[in-house]
């Protein structure tokens, strides 16, 4: 199983999204998607993105001022 880190640290809405964004098209589906942010927005942005999208978050947490959320790349 492919799985992938997607550093967004410093960076603010909406370029943690399309981080992600660009990184899941690069990627077949079943895919694991790590990405680390700084942003507190990224928290909703990003399951809001895989909502739209078709991909399931995993886990989001926040651990020493970074907020990380796992996601499972859906079906193209």
């Amino acid at each position: 199983m492919t799985r992938v880190t997607v550093d967004a640290r410093r960076l603010l809405c909406p370029m943690p999204v399309i981080r992600v964004q660009n990184k899941v098209r690069e990627l077949e589906p079943g895919a694991i998607v790590e990405a680390i942010c700084t942003d507190p927005g990224a928290l909703n942005d990003i399951p809001a993105w895989c909502r739209i999208n078709g991909h399931k978050v995993l886990e989001t947490r926040s651990e020493d001022g970074e907020h990380i959320i796992v996601l499972e790349v859906g079906s193209k």
